[in-house]
């Protein structure tokens, strides 16, 4: 019977009788422990009574409600670049690599951890390096890296990203301090940027980290900023004289081939000599030969020839002064050389006009001297 029903006497919900004060919180707890002791199958406090339980429907709802949440809270997604590892009660199952799609693990019991196995992630690093030729250098790298195996990220190391910072310090000392500055700096970059790859892999292999280096990418490889100025003028030198080598080879592919050209055409002009003179040795050794054949026939027809010939030559490349003299007397000597010359000191007559006064003043003086041999005779 109800407690507010007729004839339920002074009695309330809370075991309170002819008492119109609040509820005794002793008793409110006595009457809760004795419901969940009937619940559970035990026996309820407070005079003997049983407690009233839950019925076993509503115990089984509660039970199905309760696994249905153990068992979505256990259904998980692994994305297409992504690859999950499972722990079970904190040991790694290594043949258990969860692939893409959609998976189900016992929670609590399993853990599993989601690793992004195609993402390119990237590390910066920079710091001063000293050469092998005692210079330093401030180098700044950047290194692109994915995970290849997940097991051995999450497990051989606890801390991947810096032991690949470590890594990466370590890789590129050791380079940098094998190579000079102007390697560091300049044309070397690329070569060193591949070592410092190949030699940072092989310490990441050997920790165990699962992890691959696809790049190393030097950024910036210059001097530190105090002696940059003295680094600038180095290299401004460096230019100029590289400038000054090319415009040597330039003077240099330019003076050749003319040099060669020149000594080409004196060989040239050498070889036409040789067979002109050649040629012309033959012609005079075979004229020789005709004409002893010609002069042993008639010797002195050729001899006479020959005389008249040469005369004729001689003649011929000479300047002739011809003079009549009356008396029949025309072997006399003249200077011509001399006259040539007294005729060349006037230069507003002409050779014709010089040559006349000259054989006139010979005459005069010929003439001259004839009468003065007459009037020796006459005395």
């Amino acid at each position: 019977m109800a407690w507010n029903e007729p004839g339920g006497g002074d009695k309330d919900p809370w075991g309170n009788r002819g008492d119109q004060g609040p509820p005794d919180l002793d008793e409110a707890i006595r009457k809760l422990q004795s419901q969940l002791s009937g619940i559970f199958g035990g026996k309820g406090g407070g005079g003997g009574r049983s407690g009233s339980g839950l019925s076993g429907s509503m115990i089984g709802l509660i039970g199905f409600v309760l696994l249905a949440i153990y068992g979505f809270t256990g259904i998980y997604q692994v994305d297409q670049q992504e690859r999950g590892v499972v722990f079970r009660f904190g040991e790694v199952l290594v043949d258990d690599l969860q692939q893409p799609g959609l998976h189900w693990n016992p929670p609590i019991i399993d853990q599993v951890e989601i690793v992004n196995v195609t993402q390119v992630q990237s590390l910066s690093h920079q710091s001063l390096m000293l050469t092998t030729d005692e210079n330093i250098v401030d180098v700044s790298i950047t290194v692109q890296w994915v995970v290849d195996d997940p097991v051995a990220y999450l497990i051989n190391v606890s801390n991947p990203m810096g032991s690949l910072g470590h890594a990466t310090e370590s890789a590129l000392r050791h380079v940098a301090g094998s190579s000079t500055m102007n390697q560091v700096i300049t044309d070397g970059r690329e070569a060193i940027a591949a070592e410092v790859q190949t030699r940072l892999q092989q310490y990441l292999n050997s920790y165990g980290t699962g992890i691959f280096v696809r790049k190393v990418n030097i950024d910036q490889s210059a001097p530190p900023t105090q002696v940059q100025d003295a680094f600038n003028d180095v290299q401004k030198a460096k230019e100029d004289r590289q400038r000054f080598i090319n415009q040597a080879t330039a003077y240099l592919e330019q003076v050749v081939p003319e040099a060669r050209g020149q000594a080409r055409r004196q060989i040239e002009e050498a070889n036409a000599y040789r067979d002109q003179v050649i040629a012309q040795a033959d012609g005079e050794a075979q004229r020789f030969e005709k004409l002893l054949t010609e002069y042993s026939l008639a010797k002195e027809v050729t001899r006479d020839r020959l005389y008249i010939d040469a005369l004729e030559s001689v003649f011929a490349n000479s300047s002739k002064i011809m003079i009549d003299v009356e008396g029949g007397n025309n072997m006399m000597y003249l200077p011509l050389d001399q006259l040539r010359n007294r005729s060349s000191g006037d230069s507003s007559l002409t050779e014709q006009e010089a040559i006349d006064r000259a054989v006139e003043q010979i005459l005069r003086q010929a003439n001259s001297g004839r009468s003065s041999s007459g009037r020796v005779r006459g005395n």
